[in-house]
């Protein structure tokens, strides 16, 4: 799993979440609250939290959770943990390849038309690296349609 400073850099680079199933997340609290759950991960389940989409805007309901007396929370509260598999999804087009680099990993790709390479001990740090480094590149008009 990515790292919650990662996820937040990807989240200020300009990647936008939309709940489903399966998907991980933590909460994103005021700071004299934070530190008590910062570690805690939850999973977006139709039994357990439910993603509830409204005009308004997307609450994650906490059905029956009785450990953090939850109702809900505004999606725009939460960090997302993206998985590999959502990572790889994201960099689109720009992936060419992930390989083995001694006992990590290598994500290749080509972005803004220069071949870049990101390495780190698991591939998901790898593909979030790649990922950060596109959406800082990219200009505004070709993100539309990312995430």
């Amino acid at each position: 799993m990515i790292s919650r400073e990662l996820s937040i850099a990807l989240r200020d680079a300009g990647l936008v979440w939309h709940p489903e199933s399966g998907d991980r997340f933590q909460l994103d609290l005021p700071e004299q609250v934070e530190a008590e759950i910062e570690a805690d991960v939850f999973t977006v389940s139709e039994m357990t939290i439910e993603a509830r989409r409204y005009p308004t805007g997307t609450i994650l309901a906490f059905n029956g959770t009785t450990e953090w007396a939850l109702d809900d929370v505004d999606a725009e509260r939460t960090i997302w943990l993206p998985r590999e598999d959502q990572l790889r999804m994201l960099l689109g087009a720009a992936f060419e390849r992930l390989e083995r680099a001694g006992s990590g990993w290598r994500v290749v790709a080509t972005v803004a038309g220069e071949p870049v390479e990101f390495t780190a001990d698991d591939a998901e740090t790898a593909y979030a690296l790649t990922l950060l480094h596109r959406l800082t590149v990219a200009s505004p008009a070709s993100r539309r349609g990312w995430g």
